[in-house]
Order: C-alpha cells, then sequence, then structure tokens
C-alpha cells in the first residue's frame, strides 16, 4: 500500500481507537462503525495531515479506506 494509506491508517489508529492489524484496504468506514460525526472528524484530521480539501462524496460511510487514500493521493499530487 502508499503512504497515503499508511498515514490514513495511523489516523484512524490514533484518533479513533482502531487497531491497525483490524483494517482491510477493504474495509469501508460503515464497516468500522464510523458515524456521520466520525467522519467529519476524520475529514477535518485527513485534510490538516494531507493539505488538501475532501467532500462528503469522496470521504463517505460507502467509501472503503483504497478509495479514500487513492482520493486524498491524487489530490496531494495535483497540489
Amino acid at each position: 500500500m502508499s503512504n497515503v494509506y499508511d498515514r490514513l491508517v495511523k489516523l484512524l489508529t490514533e484518533g479513533f481507537g482502531l487497531e491497525a492489524d483490524e483494517l482491510n484496504p477493504d474495509d469501508t468506514f460503515g464497516h468500522l462503525e464510523m458515524d456521520s460525526l466520525a467522519l467529519v472528524e476524520l475529514t477535518v484530521a485527513a485534510e490538516e495531515e494531507f493539505g488538501v480539501a475532501l467532500t462528503n462524496d469522496e470521504v463517505g460511510p460507502d467509501s472503503t479506506l483504497a478509495q479514500a487514500a487513492q482520493v486524498i493521493e491524487q489530490k496531494t499530487v495535483a497540489v
């Protein structure tokens, strides 16, 4: 996986009490039981970490960790 994915996993483990060994790239945020407030908090943390703006459509309950990392990676390349 990419550096962006690894950093996203770190955000999830440090800020949301998830265990890194329990996270898989194909897990959706809904599967991880992240409610709308947790997703907003994650989006803000990711925006600060990566310096990009993210929308609800890009990081939502049906998004996988791999998809979120890919969106962030594409935005960081475009910056």
